[in-house]
């Protein structure tokens, strides 16, 4: 079972952070310090650099500056240990589409050589209400489904750290709400940290947050501590304040 591990210990610490394409850069000298068990989300718009900080972190590219520590690890130095305590849910659903449900979750399994997958496996579906749906391929599942499944498999591994960009992304507001329900279950018991360009979604979720905008974060705390520090009275108010800004 997943247990609370939530506390004031930092996760990962990111000391200016940077990406840069050509002359353009996704992500300018970003700076963030995230606790262990802190769910924390990106807030930003299409193209505000969300997603290629998770890229970053996730070990999937290689920042073009900067320094980061995940666990104590060194980013570029130790990425192989940092991969074995890290998954991701990505924007583009992750899943075999002609394989079933459960198929699709055995198949990850062994990937990741669990050796209690069976427990592991009926855990998960218990936690995203997947038993209806087991012996049905993926490709036949709605949208929210698919997410649930997606994200149910970055979970295979029990990661101390999960990466969920745009979780709810192209969903409808009932299936949105459903993924967000199974997300508060999982906050405190792993470090999460999600994207999104959705204002409730980060009141809904956040412990914390950081508004990105052309690359750079422009407010990071609590929701309270971003509305005073933007002088907002609300999340939205201060979003578009900040996100108007040079």
């Amino acid at each position: 079972m997943l247990q609370i591990i939530y506390s004031e210990e930092m996760m990962i610490k990111i000391n200016n952070l940077t990406k840069k394409y050509k002359e353009k850069y996704a992500v300018n000298n970003l700076n963030l310090e995230i606790k262990s068990g802190e769910l924390f989300s990106l807030l930003g718009t299409n193209g505000a650099g969300k997603t290629t900080t998770i890229k970053m972190l996730s070990t999937l590219i290689l920042p073009t500056s900067g320094e980061v520590k995940i666990n104590n690890f060194d980013l570029t130095k130790d990425s192989a240990k940092i991969k074995e305590i890290i998954n991701i849910s990505p924007q583009e659903t992750a899943i075999a589409p002609n394989l079933t449900v459960i198929e699709n979750l055995y198949f990850m399994a062994g990937i990741y050589q669990i050796t209690n997958k069976e427990e592991k496996i009926n855990e998960l579906v218990k936690i995203f209400k997947l038993d209806d749906v087991l012996k049905q391929k993926a490709k036949t599942l709605s949208g929210g489904y698919q997410r649930k499944l997606s994200i149910a498999i970055s979970l295979i591994n029990s990661p101390k750290i999960l990466f969920l960009d745009e979780p709810t992304l192209g969903l409808d507001v009932k299936a949105r709400k459903i993924l967000w329900d199974i997300v508060e279950k999982l906050k405190h018991k792993m470090t999460i940290i999600l994207t999104t360009h959705y204002l409730e979604e980060v009141q809904f979720l956040a412990d914390s947050a950081a508004i990105i905008s052309k690359g750079r974060i422009k407010a990071v705390g609590t929701i309270p501590e971003i509305l005073a520090s933007t002088n907002s009275n609300t999340l939205e108010e201060a979003f578009i304040k900040l996100s108007e800004e040079e």
